[in-house]
C-alpha cells in the first residue's frame, strides 16, 4: 500500500534556513518517522526561500524590451524583465500568457517566478532554484546525515499543461531515484512487446503529493512511502536528472516545424 503523509512547517521559510533539518524537526513534532526508501517531496518555493532567490522588484531597472512587452501583455516591467533574465527563449506570447524556455529547460508560464503565497511584500517575486536537482541531491545528503536513512528528493513545482485546463504539480528537480519507469521490451497481458511505454514517475509522485500539499495548509513537504523502487546510492546521485523528462525541441511536434506533414484529403 502506498501512503502520502504530509509534512506541516509552521515555520516561514528564511534564507540560508537549514531546511533538511527543519523538515526532519516538522516530522518529529508530528510523531512522524522517516523510513529507508521513504520518497520526500518538497514544494520549490521553501527551497527557493532557503537558497535566497526572493527578488525585489524595487531593485529591477526593466530595458526597453521589457516595457514593449509589458505594454502588450499587461505586466510589470520590471517583472518581465525578471523572467527575461532566467528565460533562454520566449515560446509563445498572448494577452495572458508568457511561456518561455527556462535556463533549466523547463517550458513554462514567467519561467515559474511566483509572486503567490511567497511574501506579504507585494513587491517580491520567487525564482526557481538555480539547479534543481543539486538542490535536491544537498537535501537528500543532509536528511542522511542527519537521521542516517537513505530517501529520494523530489522538488515540485505547479504547471499548467498543453491541451488540459488546470494545473498540477511536476518534478523539476530530483535526488535517489531515476524520474522515468521504462516498460520497453515487455509484453503486455496480450503478448505484444511495448515499444514506446515509458511512464514518468517523478511527475506522478509530485502530482499525489500535491493532495495533502495544498496551497494554503502550510504543508509544502509530504512523505510518499510503499512504493517500491531501486534507490540510488548518495555518490550516484550525479548520474539522474530531471533532464531526463525534457523533450529536446527536435523531438517536439509542436516547437519542430521540420516534424510536421502537411496531409490533405
Amino acid at each position: 500500500m502506498i501512503s502520502i503523509i504530509p509534512i506541516k512547517i509552521n515555520k516561514n521559510i528564511e534564507p540560508n534556513d537549514d531546511l533538511p533539518k527543519i523538515i526532519l524537526e516538522s516530522l518529529q513534532l508530528s510523531n512522524v518517522q522517516v523510513y529507508d526508501n521513504d520518497i520526500i517531496v518538497v514544494a520549490q518555493k521553501i527551497v527557493s526561500k532557503s537558497e535566497n532567490r526572493m527578488r525585489d522588484l524595487r531593485n529591477i531597472i526593466p530595458s526597453r524590451r521589457s516595457i514593449r512587452l509589458a505594454n502588450f501583455h499587461n505586466k510589470d516591467p520590471r517583472l518581465i524583465e525578471l523572467i527575461l533574465s532566467e528565460a533562454t527563449k520566449i515560446i509563445r506570447i498572448t494577452k495572458k500568457h508568457l511561456i518561455v524556455e527556462t535556463k533549466h529547460g523547463l517550458i513554462c508560464a514567467n519561467a515559474g517566478i511566483d509572486q503567490s503565497n511567497v511574501s506579504k511584500d507585494s513587491q517580491h517575486a520567487l525564482l526557481l532554484p538555480e539547479n534543481p536537482d543539486i538542490s535536491a541531491r544537498k537535501l537528500r545528503k543532509s536528511i542522511h546525515d542527519i537521521s542516517g536513512k537513505i530517501v529520494s528528493i523530489i522538488i515540485a513545482d505547479t504547471f499548467g499543461r498543453p491541451f488540459r485546463t488546470g494545473q498540477t504539480n511536476i518534478a523539476i528537480g530530483i535526488a535517489g531515484i531515476t524520474p522515468l519507469k521504462s516498460y520497453v521490451g515487455l509484453s503486455d497481458e496480450y503478448g505484444k512487446k511495448l515499444m514506446v511505454t515509458e511512464i514518468a514517475i517523478a511527475d506522478e509522485f509530485a502530482a499525489a503529493a500535491e493532495l495533502v500539499m495544498g496551497k494554503t495548509l502550510k504543508i509544502p513537504a509530504a512523505i510518499i512511502r510503499g512504493y517500491e523502487y531501486e534507490t540510488l546510492s548518495i555518490a550516484d546521485d550525479h548520474e539522474i536528472s530531471i533532464n531526463t523528462l525534457l523533450r529536446s525541441e527536435h523531438d517536439d511536434l509542436f516547437r519542430n516545424p521540420n516534424s510536421m506533414i502537411h496531409y490533405s484529403d
